[in-house]
């Protein structure tokens, strides 16, 4: 089976193209229905609001959060991640429909507009046991959000100080509902079953840990799921191609490295 990535807007050829490099099919989402013929689904980075209206005007969100409540496993990156969050702050005039499930409060632009987007070593230890390489990640935030605050069941996998440029500002002022008086760090990654979310765009980066780590996700929940019978009989469990054995290598799309 393959991977679905949401496709109205943003990122969602890089993220099929990552998938790719790590021998996975990714396919596009457009329409309800296409979420059958998927194992997982991963929602891209974007603009927020334009990929929600899209997504209304199409009738996913129905599909999307019947999709989640399933159990089957989604990933949201950036604007994905906005999308999974129950709880956002700093949204625009009238908000945006929410597809939920993800347990946190996420402020949509916490890091400044998108001339203040950045790039940063970030200490993802977690990752880094579950699929070698280094401890740090090179991670790409564009006009990203931060997770301000998480449930009890969520873990927390990567976190970054808040800037000074950012503790400074009046945005920080303007938050009622989350106490950052004396928090100096916000999280960028999470995880809550079925859900992981992340601030950041690991699509944009040759570094495949996080694609890797998904694809396990999707591995191990529908493993606890299937009976022994089809255990022994299933061939649509997701498999990592071999990085040096792939013969189509070719990346189609430029990635940071």
């Amino acid at each position: 089976m393959a991977i679905g990535v949401l496709a109205f807007q943003g990122s969602f050829n890089e993220h099929i193209a990552a998938l790719r490099r790590v021998g996975v099919k990714g396919v596009e989402i457009r329409k309800p229905e296409q979420l059958e013929n998927v194992a997982a689904l991963i929602i891209p980075g974007g603009e927020s609001t334009t990929m929600a209206k899209l997504a209304e005007l199409n009738n996913m969100f129905p599909a999307l959060r019947e999709f989640v409540k399933m159990g089957k496993p989604v990933w949201g990156t950036c604007a994905g991640l906005i999308f999974l969050a129950n709880k956002v702050i700093g949204q625009k005039t009238g908000g945006q429909e929410l597809v939920g499930g993800l347990d946190c409060t996420v402020h949509r632009n916490f890091f400044g507009s998108q001339i203040q987007s950045f790039e940063e070593e970030i200490p993802v230890p977690y990752i880094a046991d579950k699929e070698g390489g280094p401890l740090g990640f090179r991670a790409l935030f564009i006009r990203a959000p931060a997770i301000l605050e998480v449930g009890s069941e969520v873990e927390v996998l990567a976190e970054v100080p808040i800037p000074d440029k950012v503790k400074n500002s009046d945005m920080i002022k303007e938050i009622q509902e989350v106490n950052l008086e004396s928090v100096n760090k916000v999280a960028v990654a999470v995880k809550q079953g079925n859900l992981l979310g992340t601030s950041f765009h690991p699509e944009l980066t040759a570094d495949s840990r996080w694609h890797l780590y998904f694809i396990k996700m999707v591995n191990d929940l529908r493993e606890e799921t299937m009976t022994d019978t089809e255990s022994e009989t299933s061939s649509s469990i997701i498999k990592a191609g071999d990085l040096n054995s792939l013969q189509d290598t070719k990346i189609e799309l430029p990635i940071y490295s």
